[in-house]
């Protein structure tokens, strides 16, 4: 091992960079520069750093001997958690602004990137104890981010929920990895795959690590967390965990089952497709009763989990690629719902569903993109989310899993109630007392105006969908 194993890791390099930069600037600037000119600075270096890790050529290879790899795919998914967190940027522009929060603004930006860099090595990590201080590195100062607003009850409480649902779910995942320490004598997990063989203690070490992550994903039973950080936590930062943070953590959790426990198949293909059922139905049963527009989305999240792991029960190149576009669609859609709430609390102060009644006579543009978001997540034509269901559908469906299929179908079909009460609410319900006509800022204009771009051109622009197929296929 030297020096020039670094040159594989230019994400890393890159975010590094920008990590410095504004930690510089947050430690020099006056109050009056950081005013006018950080949130700017900001989307500058990270928009460049976005915009590098989708023309620097890359190469197929393994650092440090194994425990980093790089490929096409790995680099796609870094870049389209680069998309999200830059998105997150500038939609928590005008939460940002607020006399309680304008001094933390570099914490806020340093901490959230050094999250990013967790995902980053967690995707790239040929071994467990690499996934597990990438999981560490971006689940830790996720927690502070989520009780960033401290002085706020729900913030508090929902930093402290997240924390120690994390810990209980880190230490379950350890045990299920000692366990298969124990039976292949290796952390890598190529020599692992190559290692493993049907035993009970190995069996038992696929279920303790599964049901970590489970936790990470917010599948049922192991979701009862996400409702109450979801609304306790900012705004930006709840669309940034249900979007980015869940990105990384599936992709991973199909590298692993695919690489590294191949040989249990049949196995966790029979635990998935009953956590799918029961992720996907009670996620839409619970959004049924939700009056909060975040605990709303909350349990919608829950619910698109279980879509996301519909395509990983294909184990096939289809059923990743899939995943990853499902993945790219859900991050528009849901950063442009989240923008709408976002720029609609920090107005108001409103969350509560029944503030939105009459919207679209006050706030026609708003109202509109929210009902496109709305229309994505639910699956509608034309909007890209009907596209990303029909891919990870047809994934899943060529590996003959044509039960499991129709019931996620039928669970789409009853989410299209739940996402249309919020839609009923701003263009058919009346109210005395509106929400009063505002002007969004211009970083969330430009937020929201890229989410709607996405949510129309992703689905119909089918070279995407190509594009993401070549890179699985070439992993």
């Amino acid at each position: 091992m030297d020096f020039s194993n670094f040159l594989f890791m230019r994400h890393e390099i890159s975010l590094t960079l920008v990590f410095i930069i504004l930690l510089m600037y947050d430690l020099i600037a006056s109050g009056e520069q950081k005013r006018k000119y950080f949130q700017a600075i900001v989307c500058t270096f990270f928009g460049i750093h976005t915009l590098l890790g989708f023309i620097i050529p890359y190469e197929t290879e393994s650092a440090f001997g194994g425990m980093y790899v790089t490929g096409s795919m790995y680099i796609l998914v870094k870049n389209l958690l680069n998309v999200g967190a830059l998105l997150m940027f500038l939609q928590a522009n005008s939460w940002l602004k607020k006399e309680d929060t304008f001094f933390k603004r570099g914490e806020f930006y340093v901490i959230t990137l050094f999250t990013l860099l967790g995902m980053y090595f967690m995707i790239s990590s040929g071994n467990f104890l690499m996934f597990y201080i990438g999981l560490e590195t971006a689940s830790i100062p996720m927690a502070t981010l989520i009780a960033f607003d401290k002085y706020k009850n729900k913030s508090a409480e929902a930093g402290a929920k997240y924390i120690l649902s994390a810990a209980f779910s880190s230490g379950i995942m350890l045990y299920g990895v000692s366990l298969l320490y124990g039976v292949s004598g290796s952390m890598y997990f190529t020599e692992i795959s190559n290692a493993l063989t049907y035993s009970n203690m190995a069996l038992l070490g696929l279920v303790f690590f599964l049901t970590g992550l489970f936790f990470k994903l917010s599948m049922v039973p192991f979701h009862l967390w996400t409702a109450d950080v979801y609304e306790g936590a900012p705004t930006p930062i709840t669309a940034y965990l249900s979007t980015v943070s869940k990105t990384s953590v599936v992709f991973i959790f199909m590298v692993l089952l695919f690489k590294v426990f191949a040989v249990f198949m049949a196995e966790w293909q029979n635990i998935l497709w009953w956590m799918i059922v029961i992720t996907i139905t009670v996620g839409n049963l619970f959004a049924l009763r939700q009056h909060n527009m975040k605990r709303f989305l909350a349990f919608s999240s829950v619910s698109q989990a279980g879509y996301l792991v519909l395509g990983v029960i294909a184990a096939t190149a289809s059923g990743m690629t899939s995943v990853v576009y499902y993945a790219l669609i859900y991050i528009f859609s849901n950063f442009a719902a989240f923008g709408v709430i976002q720029a609609i609390e920090s107005k108001t102060g409103k969350v509560e569903m029944k503030d939105y009644n009459g919207l679209y006579s006050t706030n026609p543009k708003l109202a509109l993109i929210l009902m496109f978001s709305l229309f994505s997540l639910g699956g509608i034509p034309i909007m890209a989310g009907f596209f990303s269901k029909f891919f990870i559908f047809s994934a899943a469906a060529s590996q003959g899993q044509y039960l499991l299929v129709f019931i996620a179908l039928l669970n789409t079909i009853m989410s299209l109630y739940y996402y249309l009460l919020p839609i009923k609410a701003m263009f058919i319900n009346k109210s005395e007392n509106p929400i009063e006509h505002f002007k969004t800022d211009t970083y969330g204009r430009i937020a929201l105006l890229v989410c709607v771009i996405g949510l129309f051109l992703i689905g119909l622009y089918s070279p995407i969908y190509e594009y993401i197929g070549q890179q699985a296929f070439g992993m």
